[in-house]
């Protein structure tokens, strides 16, 4: 047997799918950024970033949307394969925008112009907003806690003969 529910009632669910589903979209708009950033950032940095982002990593600060993306394939080429771990997200949501934080662990494989394969480890910071098209990010910080050069043999083990 159900109990129908008040108009209060359905106005709080309502409001509680809405902040559900904007946690989702910010959530998943995190694992985009990764997924653009281990394609090397060739893929359209518009359906990571708002037209006025600012970036502040360790490569510099970058200001606006062609600036930050060009900053990310200078700080990202050159290397054979790329993977950035995204963890522990929590989202803020205040209306239209929301803060984030998230752990990074980020692997760099040498590969051509890069001799050494490293690891950095810290978390990010963004500043997110609602678009037309979707959250996109505003501003994102990255906070290095270490990094290191690690034996590429160890992660990448020769094929058998």
């Amino acid at each position: 047997m159900s109990v129908p529910l008040d108009e209060k009632e359905i106005d709080d669910l309502r409001r509680r799918l809405g902040e559900l589903s904007d946690r989702s979209a910010v959530t998943d708009l995190v694992a985009r950024l990764g997924v653009w950033l281990d394609g090397h950032g060739l893929d359209d940095p518009g359906t990571v970033f708002t037209a006025d982002v600012t970036a502040v990593t360790p490569g510099g600060v970058q200001q606006g949307i062609d600036a930050v993306a060009a900053g990310a394939r200078g700080q990202h080429s050159g290397y054979a394969r790329l993977q950035h771990f995204t963890s522990n997200v929590l989202v803020d949501l205040d209306g239209d925008e929301a803060s984030v934080r998230a752990n990074l662990v980020a692997v760099f494989i040498s590969g051509g112009d890069r001799p050494a394969t490293r690891v950095l480890v810290g978390h990010y910071r963004f500043g997110t907003r609602r678009t037309p098209q979707g959250w996109r990010i505003a501003r994102l910080e990255v906070l290095p806690s270490w990094g290191a050069p690690v034996d590429s043999a160890a992660l990448i083990p020769s094929p058998a003969a």
